[in-house]
C-alpha cells in the first residue's frame, strides 16, 4: 500500500483503543516501525503517557458523531474499528452498535483509507443447534434473535459487506471468541453466566441452581467453548493493519476447549454441574420476560456448542495463538 507523502509510515486511526483488544493492539502498534502515528478516539479522556504509549495521540469523541468520526479518518491510511456496545439496552446498544458501526464504515470507505480492520465476535454466527462441530468462515453469520448483541454483530457484518461493495479498501473482520488476559479479567467477570444468580427472579434462579455463597458461582452445564488471550488478538489484528495476508473473514481463538467449571477454578470461584435441559427452559424462559436485565439473556450462550475452526488465521495470515 501506498505510504502517505512527508510521512514514513502508516497512519493508523482506531476507536475503543482503551478496551482489552484495543490496548493490547495499540500497545503492539505503538512500537511497530511500520507505524508513524496511532491515533485512538474514545468518549473518555485518557493519557497515552499513563498508558506507556509515546507514538498515540488521543482524540476524544464519540462514534455517534459523524464530524468526530470524519475527523478521525481523515488522515488515516488504515482504520480499525473496536468500539462496541456488550452489555446495556437493547436500544442503546443498537444505537452505539449498528449507527456508530455505519458511521465508522461510511466514513472510512469515503476517505483515502485504504484498509478497514473490524471485530467482530463468535456470537454473530448465533448459538444455533444446526451449527456445525466446527465453524469456519464459510458459514454465514446469522446471529440469534433471542441474544441481541449475537444478532446486532451479524447485522453488522452484513451490513459492512454492502457498504464495502462500493469500496476499493480492503476489510478484514476478525470474529474472537470469549477474550481472556490480564486486561479482560472486568470482562471476564461480568460475564453473564456469573450474575445470573444476582440478576434474574426467583423461579428462574432456582432453575439455575446458583447457591448463595460468598464467591462466584457459575452454573456449568458442560457446554464446551474457546478462549482466546487478547494479546493473540491484537496479533492478529496488527497483521491486518500492515496488510499482512488477504482480505476477508478470520476466526481467532486459542488451542483446546474448556468448560464453565474449568474457568470457575482458574478464577477461585464455584462451579455447580447443572444440566442442558434447564438451561435450555431457562433460556426459553428468560427470552419471553419483560425487562428482563440485558446481562441474563446471555444464557442462550451456554444452549449449544458454538466453536471454531482457525486455520484461515494460521495459513492466510501466519497467525498462531501463544497463549
Amino acid at each position: 500500500m501506498a505510504e502517505r507523502d512527508g510521512g514514513s509510515g502508516l497512519v493508523v486511526a482506531v476507536t475503543g483503543p482503551t478496551g482489552a483488544i484495543g490496548k493490547a493492539l495499540v500497545t503492539r502498534l505503538d512500537v511497530d516501525p511500520r507505524i508513524e502515528r496511532v491515533i485512538g478516539m474514545a468518549r473518555s479522556p485518557f493519557d497515552p503517557a499513563d498508558l506507556g504509549w509515546t507514538n498515540v495521540e488521543y482524540r476524544r469523541g464519540d462514534i455517534l458523531d459523524r464530524a468526530a468520526v470524519d475527523d478521525l479518518v481523515r488522515d488515516a491510511d488504515v482504520v480499525v474499528h473496536l468500539a462496541f456496545m456488550i452489555l446495556g439496552s437493547e436500544q442503546q446498544a443498537r444505537r452505539v452498535n449498528l449507527d456508530g458501526s455505519r458511521n465508522v464504515f461510511e466514513a472510512t470507505f469515503e476517505s483515502k483509507a485504504k484498509r478497514l480492520v473490524y471485530t467482530s465476535s463468535v456470537a454473530a454466527y448465533g448459538f444455533h443447534e444446526d451449527n456445525p462441530d466446527l465453524l469456519d468462515e464459510t458459514v454465514p453469520p446469522r446471529g440469534y434473535e433471542d441474544h441481541y448483541y449475537s444478532a446486532q454483530k451479524a447485522e453488522v457484518e452484513t451490513m459492512l459487506a454492502n457498504l464495502g461493495r462500493h469500496s476499493d479498501a480492503d476489510v478484514y473482520v476478525f470474529r474472537p471468541c470469549i477474550v481472556a488476559g490480564a486486561e479482560a479479567t472486568e470482562l471476564i467477570e461480568n460475564i453473564p453466566y456469573v450474575q445470573l444468580g444476582e440478576k434474574i427472579p426467583a423461579p428462574v434462579r432456582s432453575l439455575v441452581g446458583t447457591i448463595p455463597l460468598l464467591r462466584p458461582v457459575i452454573p456449568d452445564p458442560g457446554i464446551p467453548f474457546q478462549l482466546v488471550h487478547s494479546d493473540d488478538v491484537a496479533l492478529a489484528l496488527s497483521a491486518a493493519v500492515v496488510g499482512d495476508g488477504e482480505p476477508g473473514a478470520y476466526n481467532l481463538a486459542a488451542d483446546g476447549e474448556v468448560t464453565l467449571t474449568d474457568l470457575a477454578h482458574a478464577l477461585g470461584w464455584y462451579a455447580i454441574p447443572v444440566p442442558e435441559l434447564t438451561i435450555d427452559v431457562t433460556a426459553r424462559i428468560v427470552s419471553r420476560l419483560p425487562l428482563m436485565p440485558s446481562r441474563a439473556a446471555w444464557v442462550n450462550a451456554l444452549r449449544v456448542p458454538v466453536l471454531m475452526d482457525c486455520t484461515r488465521a494460521r495459513t492466510k495470515l501466519g497467525w498462531e495463538p501463544r497463549f
